[in-house]
């Protein structure tokens, strides 16, 4: 199996390629301004730098490579930052993946092309609306999730009218070991930060009452796999965890874990203009179509991000 993986520098691109390898699979990775480490993706195969915007060397990767199933991850995909760069974030996401699409078709390839959509397509939801279904409407709150539903509908769109093989999947919050500039992994760093002393034992944070349905990125990873193996081309999945955390808990959890004392304090800068109550999804669709089931207790999953900050500080 030739596995192609894009935005393999990103977070999930390493627990992905690890994952490929272990199964067999040869594996070219692409990358653009990483943030996890290249030399580890180079051991598990190719690995070399895309910018998706730039079609022509997409194309000709494509071309060499010939890949049985393509994981398309590239994105920027933080909602601060598609404030700050709204141009660069709808042109990496759906410029990036007309290019990916357009490419395939002019070389007459048809792999399976799983696409990492989100959660931030659904935007804000009502409690009675929980777990969000696949049919919920689609009504972001940032650039970030305007520019998913570009790369959600035109995987639709090239499934529909050229019989390309794309499979969205909506990822709901996932996080674990190497994850950067979410909750959890500010939340696990900023610990381990005073636990060496590092940090005052002041603990930065934002809206604390959200909830959020936590996927260990391990789990996430099996999704994906299996989606590949099982799911129908032109559909679209959620993916989320079986059960909506309080932040406060999230971080109680944590504090727990260290036995680190810390005073509470907001932080302005990390309140969003607008923040969903609460994010969590109905991966029935997932379930029913592939045998998926999530495995990973969140207790696990922070112990070992906490032992990564430890061993990364």
């Amino acid at each position: 199996m030739k596995c192609f993986i894009t935005g393999a520098g990103g977070f999930m691109g390493p627990h992905l390629a690890r994952f490929l390898h272990e199964k067999g699979a040869e594996i070219m990775s692409t990358y653009y301004e990483p943030i996890s480490d290249i030399k580890e993706l180079k051991k598990l195969g190719k690995a070399i730098e895309l910018d998706v915007r730039d079609k022509e060397k997409f194309k000709k990767l494509l071309k060499d490579f010939k890949p049985d199933v393509i994981y398309h991850l590239a994105a920027q995909s933080y909602p601060t930052v598609s404030w700050e760069k709204p141009n660069f974030t709808v042109q990496s996401n759906i410029e990036g993946t007309i290019n990916l699409f357009e490419s395939l078709k002019e070389l007459k390839m048809n792999p399976v092309v799983i696409v990492a959509c989100s959660s931030a397509e659904y935007g804000f939801v009502n409690p009675e609306e929980i777990p969000i279904k696949e049919e919920h409407s689609l009504l972001p709150l940032h650039p970030y999730g305007v520019s998913k539903i570009g790369q959600d509908f035109l995987t639709y769109q090239y499934f529909k009218n050229f019989g390309m093989k794309g499979i969205r999947v909506r990822i709901f919050n996932t996080t674990g070991p190497g994850k950067v500039n979410d909750v959890c992994s500010d939340f696990t760093k900023q610990a381990v930060m005073i636990e060496k002393g590092l940090q005052k034992p002041v603990f930065k944070v934002g809206n604390l009452n959200a909830k959020r349905a936590i996927t260990d990125v391990r789990d996430m990873i099996n999704a994906f796999y299996l989606l590949a193996e099982k799911g129908e081309a032109g559909e679209v999945y959620n993916a989320s965890g079986e059960k909506a955390y309080l932040i406060k808990d999230i971080l109680d959890e944590i504090i727990k874990i260290t036995g680190i004392k810390v005073k509470i304090e907001i932080d302005p800068k990390l309140i969003r203009p607008t923040d969903e109550p609460i994010i969590f999804g109905d991966s029935t669709k997932l379930k029913n179509s592939t045998g998926w089931k999530q495995s990973i207790p969140i207790d696990k999953t922070l112990r070992d991000m906490i032992e990564f900050w430890r061993e990364k500080l």
